[in-house]
């Protein structure tokens, strides 16, 4: 079975222009993030999927140039994006991620994958069951689900959110959650705005120099250690 992982990102972010090409000691989030991404075992390939916007010729420079494969599509309809690179590389299954979540960690990824060919469910998420911090979701996608969703009329927030379709359809498609035992659901780590990132910066100076390939444990871990580095979805604006 091949698995895909297509990293959702683009520059125009409304509240934090640019976030993903910003640099996190000296290395622009995307790509961090990208380094994270490239541990996980049961991934095959990445793929960014971005915009034909203009704005994002930058980030696709960027990508390039670390050998990063980049796919162009529509600005809004992320759907579609993601549909044009399903036809290209034609995986049974690929992993959704998105590009302001930089502390995701390759046994997250993994988890939620084996979970995934376990179970043999159309989608798997930790998203489901709101045990894990915000920032570390994943989501593992049958294609052909995908592709069943796409043939249906759809409103502009389904083809903007890819999978939220999928989600809000559990009569036609057989969805399965990933959990874990501690409840981590209230932290915050993703990034949105200036304060997110400046967070980011400071958990990965803390954490990155000891080991590059730090997770969840090491996060939370530090955080009892700095509670003045706590971060909670009520925290958020």
């Amino acid at each position: 079975m091949v698995t895909l992982a297509i990293l959702q990102a683009r520059t125009g972010s409304t509240r934090l222009p640019g976030k993903v090409l910003a640099p996190i000691l000296g290395r622009p989030l995307i790509l961090r993030l990208i380094d994270r991404i490239r541990d996980a075992e049961g991934l095959d390939h990445i793929v960014v999927a971005t915009t034909v916007h203009e704005s994002d010729s930058e980030l696709v420079e960027t990508l390039e140039r670390e050998g990063v494969l980049v796919r162009r599509g529509p600005v809004e309809d992320v759907l579609s994006r993601f549909l044009g690179v399903l036809d290209e590389f034609q995986p049974e299954t690929f992993v959704r991620l998105t590009g302001d979540n930089p502390l995701l960690d390759a046994t997250t990824i993994d988890q939620a994958v084996q979970a995934h060919r376990a179970v043999r469910a159309d989608y798997t998420t930790n998203g489901l069951s709101h045990r894990f911090p915000h920032g570390l979701n994943v989501e593992v996608v049958q294609t052909a689900a995908l592709r069943r969703l796409a043939d249906r009329p759809l409103t502009a927030r389904e083809r903007e959110h890819v999978t939220i379709g999928i989600v809000e359809r559990p009569e036609e498609f057989a969805l399965s959650a990933v959990t874990q035992d501690d409840d981590n659901s209230e932290l915050r780590w993703t990034v949105d705005l200036p304060e997110d990132l400046t967070w980011a910066r400071e958990v990965f100076a803390q954490l990155h120099p000891g080991d590059p390939r730090f997770g969840q444990v090491a996060v939370v871990d530090l955080l009892r250690r700095r509670p003045d580095l706590r971060r909670t979805v009520r925290d958020a604006p």
